[in-house]
């Protein structure tokens, strides 16, 4: 039942890689011809060899008829039959070769680009290492296909054909003996896939493992050791790595028992098969030479066998991996505005608010709902807080004010235009975020702020001054042209805060996003925060996640979040006011810890 399973599963995995390969390789299917119709043209050369040699031994050598001209001509006919045919494998195994890494470029391109529109909700499963093995090892796969299984196969199989019909040529009966080896080698290869498939398949999983560990143990390395945990770490990935190694071993091991060790000995036993049936014949000068033929033909045959059940390994490991890549091609097809779909634009009510939320209810598994019925309005140009406990639902509203998850049940609207039917590129322009980690490029502090959006040097700086972070890049040794090192390890933690606020700015939001962006910045560069906020008051709409409470005291409207719902509403004094209440009680609490 488990080995039928797995058959079945292997049988997905082809008809998935195959169209994936098919669509990869569209644009150069016409070179795909080609060298196809050029390797039948080396194939027919090959074939003619053992014929012309037959003539020599038959025609001249035996009966003793030496005509030098006609010798020579058999013998160079020959000599340059090998070397057209050697010449045509090269030039085919080089298009191939150019085929392939075409093929390779486009498929990672568009893997890439994939992962880039996924929707965020993809990523809360998503491991790093995974994901960067199938875009980088898996479809480097592709190239592998080609060239060390395609054109081996496509080769061989013309070459087997050809010799074939060149045996049937010269003896029938013999070719009918020959031809009996291919029913052995169809099983030997049948049992070499059931007894493979599954080692290979688990064997690409874990090697996605084995990076997404490392990726893991890499990112977190401070925090690793922080906790005297590179034992548990290493044990752990050694794990995993000798269950790769045992998957390997396997596929090893079926590799060398049912693949050129049993083909080897078939060969022997046709050459034995074939000398005895001569032997049972009454032997004439005439059948020297086609005995010479049909032992040249037998190794032609063999060896293309041969080389054909040798790929299935490769073959095997290039379908999974492409089948991997495929299955991450299928990811987040649905809802369409998550993956980044263009729908019609909205012309907008100019006197709606910036942002209208209604009956909006929320949760990441069904049943468990985090939000619950929210309704919230927020004026054009007005600064809103929203605060609350661990837990309360601020992080989520944010995710889905980004558009990171659908609005259901409920709504969103963002100018009066339903938050779906915004388009990918008006949503993104109007909306502007400063995440709570900043993320920046390991490049200079100019290319941090445009972020490839092609912004002139005047508007970048224009969002420095803004963001309050002019003064500190100019201080540094290359102005903006300040390479940021990994992750902006040259600045310190508010330095990239504001660098992310200057980012956020430089595309001209509508409506600014702020996910607790002075959490972890001191009181100093929180002030910095404070006055670019102040200055941006009523030109740009602003909803601040604040755990510091302090962030969002001058606020025209706070919002108080617990268990999803909206427990108060109103102005920081208004809020104070209420005795026992929980913004007064969470303020308290703060103002003692300082």
């Amino acid at each position: 039942m488990q080995s039928d399973q797995s058959a079945r599963g292997m049988r997905a995995q082809a008809r998935r890689a195959a169209t994936l390969l098919r669509a990869a390789a569209h644009p150069d299917r016409r070179h795909l011809l080609w060298a196809t119709l050029w390797l039948i043209l080396a194939a027919g050369l090959e074939v003619i060899g053992p014929i012309l040699g037959k003539a020599l031994i038959d025609d001249h050598l035996l009966p003793r008829v030496l005509d030098w001209p006609r010798m020579a001509a058999l013998l160079g006919g020959m000599l340059v039959s090998g070397w057209i045919a050697s010449w045509v494998r090269y030039r085919q195994l080089v298009r191939l070769s150019g085929l392939a890494m075409r093929s390779v470029r486009r498929l990672r391109e568009d893997v890439f680009g994939h992962v880039l529109r996924l929707p965020m909700a993809f990523f809360d499963r998503a491991i790093t290492g995974q994901l960067i093995s199938r875009v980088t090892n898996d479809t480097e796969a592709v190239k592998t296909l080609y060239i060390q299984v395609l054109f081996v196969i496509l080769d061989s199989s013309i070459v087997l054909l050809g010799t074939m019909a060149a045996m049937a040529w010269l003896d029938w009966h013999l070719m009918l003996i020959v031809l009996a080896l291919v029913p052995a080698v169809v099983l030997i290869v049948w049992l070499y896939q059931r007894l493979s498939a599954p080692a290979v398949t688990r064997a690409r999983a874990l090697r996605s493992d084995i990076n997404g560990q490392m990726a893991e143990s890499i990112g977190g390395m401070s925090v690793l050791q922080a906790n005297n945990a590179e034992r548990r770490f290493a044990a752990r990935f050694a794990a995993t790595n000798g269950e790769h190694y045992k998957a390997r071993l396997a596929e090893l091991r079926a590799n060398a028992m049912l693949l050129r060790p049993a083909l080897d000995l078939l060969n022997v036993i046709l050459l034995a098969v074939v000398i005895f049936s001569f032997g049972q014949r009454q032997m004439n000068a005439v059948e020297v030479g086609v005995l010479y033929a049909f032992i040249s033909y037998i190794a032609r045959v063999v060896e293309p066998m041969i080389q054909i059940t040798m790929q299935f390994s490769g073959l095997q490991q290039a379908v999974v991996a492409t089948a991997r890549v495929a299955a991450l091609l299928d990811e987040g097809g649905a809802p369409e505005h998550l993956a980044g779909r263009v729908h019609a634009r909205g012309a907008g009510a100019a006197d709606a608010p910036a942002v209208r939320i209604a009956g909006l209810s929320f949760g990441y598994a069904p049943g468990q709902d985090v939000l619950h019925a929210l309704d919230l309005e927020v004026a054009r140009g007005a600064f809103i807080g929203i605060v609350g406990h661990t837990g309360s639902g601020k992080s989520t509203l944010l995710s889905l004010l980004l558009r990171y998850y659908p609005a259901t049940p409920g709504s969103i609207e963002i100018g009066g235009q339903p938050l779906e039917q915004i388009d990918n590129e008006q949503f993104r322009a109007a909306v502007g975020l400063v995440p709570q980690d900043p993320f920046l490029l390991a490049a200079s502090a100019r290319e941090n702020i445009d972020m490839g959006r092609g912004l002139s040097d005047q508007a970048i700086e224009q969002a420095a001054r803004a963001a309050h972070a002019h003064d500190f890049i100019c201080a540094l040794e290359d102005g903006y042209d300040t390479m940021m090192g990994e992750g902006g390890s040259r600045l310190s933690t508010g330095q990239k805060q504001l660098i992310a606020i200057a980012r956020a700015l430089a595309g001209q939001p509508s409506i600014l996003l702020l996910d607790e962006a002075t959490s972890h910045i001191d009181s100093q560069t929180e002030q910095i925060v404070q006055e670019a906020l102040d200055e941006l008051r009523g030109r740009v709409t602003i909803i601040a996640i604040a755990h510091r409470l302090s962030t969002i005291r001058d606020a025209d409207r706070i919002v108080v979040l617990n268990h999803g719902r909206i427990a108060e509403s109103g102005s920081h004094e208004a809020l104070m006011r209420i005795e026992g209440g929980l913004y007064q009680r969470l303020y308290l609490l703060q103002q003692l810890a300082a």
